[in-house]
C-alpha cells in the first residue's frame, strides 16, 4: 500500500505556506527552488489533488491545501507536545506558539512584548490573533490567551501576571460642562459610553464602598448616546469629551498621568480586571509556553505600576 502522506511532508508544507512562495521556502529550507517545486509536485501526485495554485509571482492555497495545512500544523503541534512531555525537547523553546489577546490591549501591550520575545527565542514561531472577546477555553484554538479576569473553567491554567482594575474616567472638558458625579446614582444623569464586551451585563456599572462586611455595592444602569465593542474607540470618545467611560487602568493610565482624562468617583471601588495568561493543562510542560508566560509575567512586573488619578 502506498503512503499518500509522509511525515516529512507535514513540516515541508507548513514551511512552504509560511514562506509564501517557492523561492522563499527554498531559502528557508536551504534547498533549491527546483527541489521545493519537485517535492510539492510529488505530494500533489500522491494525493491526487492540487494543494497550491502558483503563478509567476505568487502562490495561493487551494481549499484542499487549506485543509491540509490546518491538519498538518495540528499534528506537528501534537508531536512537539509529545516530545516535550517525554523530555526530548531539551527544554529549548521552539515551534509554533499561538497567542490570543484582546484588540486594544493586545495591540498596545502584548504585540511589543512578542517582538522582544521573538528576538530572544528565534526558534519559536509566534502567531498573534486579536479578538474582541477571549475564546472559550475549551475550544483549544490557542496555546496562550492573554485576557482580563480569570476564566470560570477549571480545565485550564490561569496565571495572574498583572494587577489591573477598571476605572471610571472622563475628559476635563466633559466634566466642566456637565458636572462631576458625587455618588453612583449621579451617573444615571450623565452620558456614559457603553462597551459591549464579554458576558457582563451591558450598561450596568457596579461600584462598591466600604470593606469587608460593611462593603456595599451599587449597580447603576447607565445610558448614553455612544456604544461600541472596541475599548480603544470608547476611550477615544471619552478623550473627545463625549462622556464617562469605564475602562481598565492599563489602557488609560497614560491619559490619567497627562491629565487628558480624570478619574470619576475615585472613592468607590470598581470591578478588578487582573491580567491572566490562560493555557490548557496539557501545555504546562511545553517549553515554549512556559517561556512565554514567564516572560510576560516578568515584563509586566518590570513595567511601572499604572497610575491612578
Amino acid at each position: 500500500m502506498s503512503n499518500l502522506i509522509l511525515p516529512g511532508d507535514l513540516g515541508f508544507f507548513s514551511a512552504l505556506a509560511s514562506a509564501g512562495s517557492l523561492s522563499a521556502a527554498a531559502r528557508e529550507l536551504g534547498v533549491s527552488t527546483a527541489a521545493v517545486s519537485k517535492h510539492l509536485s510529488l505530494m500533489e501526485s500522491r494525493l491526487g489533488v492540487l494543494l497550491i495554485t502558483r503563478s509567476t509571482r505568487r502562490m495561493s492555497l487551494t481549499p484542499e491545501g487549506e485543509l491540509y495545512l490546518e491538519n498538518a500544523r495540528r499534528i506537528l503541534i501534537e508531536i512537539q507536545g509529545m516530545e516535550e512531555v517525554l523530555g526530548l525537547s531539551k527544554e529549548k523553546p521552539k515551534g509554533l506558539l499561538r497567542v490570543n489577546a484582546t484588540l486594544g490591549f493586545g495591540r498596545s501591550h502584548v504585540a511589543p512584548l512578542i517582538s522582544v520575545f521573538a528576538r530572544r527565542y528565534p526558534e519559536v514561531e509566534v502567531q498573534l490573533q486579536l479578538s474582541v472577546n477571549p475564546p472559550a477555553p475549551t475550544e483549544d484554538l490557542f496555546d496562550v490567551c492573554v485576557r482580563f479576569g480569570a476564566p470560570p473553567d477549571s480545565r485550564v491554567i490561569a496565571r495572574n501576571i498583572a494587577a489591573n482594575q477598571r476605572l471610571l474616567c472622563a475628559a476635563p472638558t466633559y466634566l466642566a460642562k456637565h458636572g462631576i458625579p458625587k455618588v453612583p446614582n449621579d451617573l444615571a444623569r450623565h452620558n456614559c459610553i457603553g462597551i459591549r464586551q464579554g458576558e457582563e451585563a451591558y450598561g450596568v456599572w457596579r461600584l462598591t464602598t466600604g470593606r469587608g462586611r460593611s462593603a456595599r455595592t451599587e449597580a447603576v444602569k447607565t445610558r448614553g448616546s455612544l456604544a461600541t465593542n472596541d475599548g480603544e474607540i470608547a476611550v477615544n470618545w471619552a478623550l473627545a469629551g463625549h462622556g464617562i467611560v469605564m475602562r481598565a487602568e492599563w489602557d488609560i493610565e497614560r491619559y490619567l498621568r497627562s491629565g487628558r482624562l480624570v478619574q470619576v468617583l475615585p472613592q468607590y471601588a470598581t470591578p478588578d480586571a487582573d491580567i491572566y495568561a490562560v493555557y490548557p493543562q496539557r501545555h504546562q510542560l511545553a517549553a515554549r509556553v512556559r517561556a512565554f508566560v514567564d516572560f510576560l509575567a516578568l515584563s509586566f512586573t518590570q513595567k511601572s505600576a499604572p497610575a491612578r488619578a
